[in-house]
């Protein structure tokens, strides 16, 4: 396959490809910056580089640095993982001109799909379904007269970016012109570039996507859908697989559109079609991320898949090591972003020394984690520190479970996402699939009086309760099983478990 893979990000994504690696058995080389000279991933790579200071405009994202440290120690292939230069076709193509295999797609496709305009006109030569909207104009009072033509609500969007930024949504006639000379500013000022278009605001929606595998012989396959609904300030905190929103025909017919949208930009490697469904179930094309994504351990805990190594295979030129017809859904799956921020402070980062970390397991308990006890959080990066998933053979036992695991997961010295992952657990629209993207805004709601230690009481009592349940109603003949009690006999156990 290759001699050596050097891994061009840190964190957890770093550790979960360094072990691809090792299964692999290829040589993993691993990039630091000086704030993470400590870090797991420095510590499970057969080499390490510092590649600069703290900041990553000075480290991580310094592509002939980068370049250079693969020359240096012998690596022929450079895998980026996600975030830093994973989308980057310029660093795609600096590969390429190196000799070094890029593990990802086409500098091309990259390009294409990075760029939003280029990717709606594609998918709709493609007969892929998109959402109304315009082309980009430089006129104002042309874009006003579409906007109102496609009818309010409507969206004004930077074609260049994301995040949010250069983004209003316009409910009436009067406010169009406005919005779109104050998104026109903010892409200004945070991608170089005021481009904008305006599209039809789906009401109520669904974030959905469809995981694509694609090699360089012309075989697409889809691995099925991801619901990520559940977000904040436009980032996914919550990922499932499957969705509960999804028919069989509607996810027929949405992964035959992925695999169609995969084609029409000629591309290999993993990637991911992302879709919004309205209320109506009507879905649009969003967007194409051309890279491995953060949620892809869900898609891997329903199809038995592993999408990291399949990357391997692809970018080696290797043909697909499975057909459409060998995926299928086994049970469900769900992931939770622990973050460290603080919940009941608009969730800030929570730089600073893990003192204590008790880590989860048990069956159907999956943590991809990038930090140790006595591990400094660093305030440079983003603040996640792993991805805690849970399988079950229903939506009810995955859930059932990622509230016992997040129960038993301990993180001290700084803090962590983990109590509003326990509320939104027990929160009744969520247990009931009643999920939109403005689920958090509309349905949802952290007190600040709620402690952590509270809420992983609740997530430990709910959880044995339901055991107890399942317990009377598989063995109701032998006698009676208490739920009441099996809940205490395990809040008797928090000492051991030191929650």
């Amino acid at each position: 396959m290759f001699k050596k893979v050097l891994i061009a990000n840190r964190g957890e994504i770093a550790v979960r490809l360094i072990r691809a690696c090792r299964e692999l058995d290829l040589p993993a080389v691993a990039i630091y910056s000086e704030a993470d000279r400590n870090a797991l991933h420095v510590k499970c790579a057969d080499e390490a580089y510092c590649v600069g200071p703290p900041p990553s405009a000075e480290s991580y994202l310094v592509m002939d640095r980068i370049i250079e440290t693969a020359r240096k120690s012998g690596a022929d292939a450079i895998h980026p993982g996600y975030g830093f230069l994973a989308e980057n076709p310029v660093f795609a193509k600096m590969c390429e001109d190196n000799g070094i295999t890029f593990i990802g797609p086409s500098p091309s496709a990259i390009e294409m799909m990075g760029h939003k305009t280029v990717a709606r006109e594609t998918m709709e030569k493609a007969g892929v379904p998109v959402v109304p909207g315009t082309e980009l104009l430089d006129d104002d009072a042309e874009l006003t007269r579409q906007a109102i033509a496609i009818g309010f609500p409507v969206m004004v969007k930077a074609a260049a970016g994301g995040g949010g930024k250069g983004m209003r949504i316009v409910s009436k006639k009067k406010d169009i012109e406005g919005a779109i000379r104050a998104a026109r500013s903010e892409a200004k000022s945070s991608f170089g570039d005021d481009s904008v278009y305006v599209e039809k605001y789906v009401e109520e929606p669904r974030h959905i996507e469809f995981q694509v595998l694609a090699d360089r012989h012309g075989n697409v396959v889809h691995l099925f859908e991801r619901e990520c609904s559940i977000q904040r300030r436009h980032q996914k905190v919550i990922e499932e697989a499957p969705s509960l929103a999804l028919s069989e025909d509607l996810r027929s017919r949405m992964g035959k559109a992925a695999v169609e949208a995969a084609r029409a930009a000629g591309y290999w490697s993993a990637g991911t079609v992302e879709f919004l469904v309205d209320k109506h179930r009507n879905f649009y094309f969003l967007e194409m991320n051309t890279r491995l994504q953060v949620e892809h351990p869900v898609t891997e805990l329903i199809t038995g898949v592993d999408i990291a190594k399949e990357m391997f295979r692809i970018a080696s030129g290797e043909k697909l090591s499975i057909e459409q017809e060998d995926v299928s859904m086994n049970g469900w799956a769900l992931e939770c972003r622990i973050y460290a921020e603080d919940p009941y402070n608009n969730f800030l980062p929570s730089p600073g020394v893990i003192q204590t970390l008790r880590v989860p397991s048990g069956p159907g308990v999956r943590d991809d984690s990038g930090v140790y006890a006595g591990y400094e959080v660093p305030m440079h990066y983003d603040p996640m520190i792993s991805k805690l998933c849970t399988w079950g053979r229903s939506r009810e036992e995955a859930v059932d479970r990622m509230k016992r695991a997040l129960g038993e997961y301990v993180i001290k010295g700084i803090k962590t996402t983990i109590p509003f992952h326990l509320k939104v657990m027990n929160n009744q629209h969520f247990l009931d699939g009643d999920i939109t993207t403005g689920f958090i805004g509309e349905k949802f709601v952290l007190e600040p009086g709620e402690k952590s230690e509270q809420l992983r009481d609740v997530a430990l009592v709910a959880a044995a309760l339901q055991m107890g349940r399942r317990k009377r109603e598989v063995v109701a003949a032998s006698g009676p099983v208490g739920g009441g009690g099996d809940a205490w006999r395990m809040m008797g156990r928090r000492s051991r478990w030191g929650l």
